[in-house]
């Protein structure tokens, strides 16, 4: 084989591994890939069918019921103009309550009822997602609207 040769397959064979390599870690990227949604979205039919997502806003007043089994919580989180119901199979966290923020992650039911497989609750304050912050924001500003 002449040099030329052996360098074109050389380059071609890297070339082939780089594109490999680029395809694997794009395909594993967008497997984890978990968007966030707001209650809102969610309701109007944005949100992913069968595929993991994340819903932030408030804990409904009044919403958290536990089940007889000690693990399981059912729980609304709204954004002042839709609510989504929620179950959830874990411990809490300590800073998880009514009237306060939080995030969820898991897979929305056809019955509509979202599954939880992780909760995350606001832990100061001062603590909001900014996309969160920007839903409950724009939620208040079309209930004001509405009301005038």
């Amino acid at each position: 084989m002449k040099p030329r040769s052996k360098r074109l397959l050389l380059l071609g064979s890297a070339g082939a591994l780089l594109i490999g390599a680029v395809a694997l870690v794009l395909t594993a990227f967008q497997q984890n890939l978990v968007f966030f949604h707001t209650p809102s979205e969610v309701a109007e039919g944005k949100a992913p069918q069968e595929r993991a997502f994340r819903i932030g806003g408030l804990v409904e007043e009044g919403s958290i019921m536990r089940e007889d089994d000690g693990y399981t919580v059912r729980f609304a989180i709204t954004d002042t103009a839709h609510v989504i119901p929620v179950t959830y199979r874990g411990s809490l966290p300590a800073m998880f309550q009514e009237g306060k923020g939080a995030v969820v992650q898991g897979i929305l039911g056809e019955d509509g009822l979202f599954r939880a497989t992780e909760l995350l609750a606001k832990h100061d304050e001062n603590y909001m997602p900014v996309e969160a912050q920007f839903a409950l924001d724009q939620a208040h500003k079309a209930q004001q609207t509405v009301q005038y």
